[in-house]
């Protein structure tokens, strides 16, 4: 059992604050690519590629490409469920859910070397993944639309107490989080919270992750509004 102890440890820490999650259906005029090129604008350092609907063949060049726009900006870039096109793009690692890849087989697949996020919703959830995940997604926290299959609200309380039985493991909140919610989601301590809509569907991508990092950093002086 490996939880990727020999992951460099900057792209561990570039998991911090707002964690860009990619979807092509929210706005079809928006690519994966374009998404993630206006987000690291913003001073994005972690980028999930989620594309659901995308055959295999597809999503590596997508990947390839990510990969590319990540590498020159030094972001973390992590491809959700696929971890064959995680390996085959060279992106930094994958992140799996409870009905995708067993988290022994990802970790075998990735080694030691690559991050695997593991998404939890319970305390026996994350036992069960802590020998293997390089961090927890956690959630949903609040009710979300961007994910079909994200079953019923954990709320805050839930998160908090996952947080505190498990310091050593950085985690990310997933589910429903905006600007309006951010603040109490970086109370409970988690290391950063992962936002879809909240940027996808902003007119400017670019300044609505600039001003999701300046809310969670807090630097109210540089928000819009």
């Amino acid at each position: 059992m490996n939880r990727g102890g020999q992951v460099d440890q900057r792209l561990l820490d570039n998991i911090a604050g707002i964690y860009v999650v990619t979807d092509g259906n929210l706005r079809r005029d928006r690519s994966h690519v374009d998404i993630v090129a206006c987000a690291l604008d913003g001073g994005a350092t972690v980028i999930q590629l989620r594309a659901k609907n995308v055959d295999d063949r597809d999503l590596l060049v997508i990947a390839k490409a990510i990969r590319k726009l990540t590498a020159r900006a030094g972001a973390t870039f992590i491809v959700n469920d696929h971890v064959e096109v995680a390996l085959s793009s060279e992106a930094d690692g994958a992140h799996i859910g409870a009905s995708d890849v067993a988290a022994a087989d990802a970790r075998a697949l990735l080694g030691a070397g690559r991050i695997l996020g593991i998404s939890v919703a319970t305390l026996s959830e994350a036992r069960e993944a802590s020998a293997y995940a390089t961090y927890f997604g956690v959630g949903t926290v609040f009710s979300t639309s961007t994910k079909a299959d994200a079953g019923a609200p954990i709320g805050l309380t839930r998160l908090a107490e996952i947080r505190a039985a498990y310091p050593r493991i950085p985690i990310v909140a997933i589910g429903g989080i905006g600007r309006h919610n951010l603040g109490r989601v970086r109370e409970t301590g988690v290391e950063a919270a992962a936002v879809v809509s909240a940027i996808v569907c902003a007119d400017d991508m670019t300044s609505a992750t600039r001003e999701l990092m300046a809310q969670w950093n807090g630097h109210p002086a540089l928000m819009a509004g």
